[in-house]
């Protein structure tokens, strides 16, 4: 990493003062620096740190709301977000990822008019990121209008399942970008990309493994013909595969932001940051424990006949366990009496030392954890030629061997445990995503939430019963719950009916419980 590097911390601050721009400012600051005067080079690190930022430690209520997280018995009921009965208010940072988008959309259309293509590819590729999770939780959001600040300041909507269509032709040109790139026309892209150093074979694969990602979000609503003509396209650097040990060093071929990330305020991993330890030396998180379904359920780290050992490397033993519980979690809703003895320091914090062993660890963007169960979906679904058993497997021991637990222990979990086995009976589109499930957990939260809505039938994972297969999910013990369960989208944020009612209330009037999201269309 060349010198530039370490000004990228100062930089994201400038940066993020001038560039991004959400949909109503008004007030221009004369001391910061206007957009015309800020180049790709300068805005790419900060945006790709702020995107990665955002996928690590906005979605803790969806660990929750999916088995993974609950709150510590140092804390009182979260009472709206263990209900499931949410208002305009919940999650309504999830519209920042506008302002995350502005700076991208921003360093595209300078780098269009400076023809330096591989910015504009960059750009093209996390724009499919940020409004693929925008219409994963809303459906309709601004689109065509997004960043037309002075001609649309209160942009229109489209719809999901459009702009959905419109991400894949924005991958077909970043590729295109991306097999012509010429690091000479692309001043400074080295070290202003922080994920891949400019390399272009890299992003192709992060274009492919994006693709298959959005046509694994809507498999019940896309074809076998249309998927296989999408992957088609895929080039010849393939998929992200190489998994890695995240923990010792090796980020095998994900995508990761590698900023000189280190110990002191604003510049430590965004994931170590939020739940393992300030830059003070002070703890982190005390709120988010884990949850028993994942800890005991299953994982079973109790149960002698139990193999899977990833308990040990997603949670972190209790600082003072009470009782011999070492390893301890919460049911998630559940009221804890005052004079329960177990608190955030007797229980197991979401940390663990395979997810966070330093303040200056790089941030992952996409594993190839991730990638391989998408790969293996996409085999068994006939998308993808091979034997999606045998990518299965390697997703397996991909997990564990990202994680730090060695291929060893996992095929040992394969041998041997009974969620893992791929017998002639089982369902095997559930058993790769309930896999997938347990592999991301602490990873990639949302995708837990985004596969409990789209797998439906025999296919689905995390269903209220247990069955042969797979244990039950329990139902939030919150005595407010009432017959509500967990969300199947997002209401839109206040401040979009404050400021753009009229396009707002053409979506009508959104019911969380039963509304969806255009690729959400199987019987429940």
């Amino acid at each position: 990493m060349k010198k530039l590097t370490c000004i990228f911390f100062t930089a994201i601050l400038f940066i993020s003062a001038g560039c991004k721009k959400s949909f109503f400012d008004i007030n221009e600051n004369p001391n910061s620096p206007v957009e015309k005067d800020v180049d790709p080079k300068l805005i790419l690190p900060s945006a790709l740190n702020r995107a990665a930022n955002k996928m690590a430690v906005s979605y803790a209520n969806y660990a929750g709301w999916l088995g993974y997280w609950s709150r510590s018995g140092t804390y009182g009921p979260s009472s709206e977000e263990e209900s499931f009965n949410i208002t305009t208010g919940f999650e309504a940072d999830e519209w920042n990822w506008f302002d995350i988008l502005y700076d991208f959309d921003t360093m595209e259309k300078k780098a269009t008019a400076a023809n330096q293509g591989m910015y504009v590819a960059i750009a093209k590729i996390m724009k499919t990121v940020g409004f693929m999770y925008l219409v994963d939780q809303y459906n309709n959001v601004p689109y065509t209008e997004a960043f037309q600040l002075v001609e649309h300041p209160t942009p229109a909507y489209d719809k999901g399942d459009f702009i959905y269509a419109d991400l894949f032709k924005q991958l077909d040109a970043a590729v295109a970008l991306l097999e012509a790139a010429d690091l000479d026309a692309n001043p400074g892209i080295e070290d202003a990309d922080v994920v891949f150093n400019g390399d272009a074979a890299s992003w192709l694969k992060f274009a492919n493994t994006q693709r298959l990602k959005l046509l694994i979000h809507t498999s019940e609503v896309t074809s076998d013909a249309a998927a296989k003509a999408e992957l088609a396209k895929v080039t010849p650097e393939g998929f992200f595969s190489q998994s890695g040990n995240f923990s010792g060093g090796d980020l095998g071929d994900g995508a990761y932001v590698r900023l000189t990330y280190t110990q002191g305020q604003n510049k430590q991993n965004p994931f170590w940051n939020t739940y393992e330890e300030l830059y003070t030396g002070d703890v982190a998180n005390q709120y988010w424990r884990a949850n028993n379904y994942l800890l005991n359920q299953v994982y079973r780290w109790q149960s002698a006949t139990a193999w899977d050992t990833r308990f040990l490397y997603v949670f972190d033993e209790a600082d003072s366990p009470l009782g011999g519980n070492i390893y301890y979690g919460y049911n998630y809703g559940e009221v804890i009496p005052n004079d329960d003895p177990f608190k955030a320091v007797n229980s197991s914090n979401v940390a663990g030392p395979g997810l966070a062993y330093s303040a200056s660890q790089p941030q992952w963007l996409f594993t190839a954890v991730e990638s391989l169960f998408l790969q293996a979906e996409a085999t068994q679904r006939g998308w993808l030629a091979g034997n999606a058993q045998d990518v299965y497997n390697e997703a397996v021991l991909a997990s564990f061997e990202w994680l730090g637990a060695g291929a060893g222990e996992g095929q040992d979990y394969l041998d041997n445990d009974a969620l893992a086995a791929w017998t002639p009976t089982v369902n095997k589109i559930r058993l790769i995503n309930f896999q997938k499930y347990i592999a991301l957990a602490g990873i990639n939260n949302f995708e837990a939430y985004v596969d409990y809505r789209r797998l439906d039938g025999e296919e689905a994972i995390l269903n209220d019963k247990a069955t042969d297969d797979l244990p039950a999910l329990p139902a939030s013990l919150a005595p407010s719950r009432g017959s509500n369960q967990i969300p199947l989208r997002l209401i839109y944020p206040q401040s979009e009916y404050n400021y753009n009612a009229a396009n707002v209330g053409a979506q009508g009037n959104i019911k969380p419980q039963s509304d969806r999201v255009f690729w959400d269309k199987g019987a429940r």
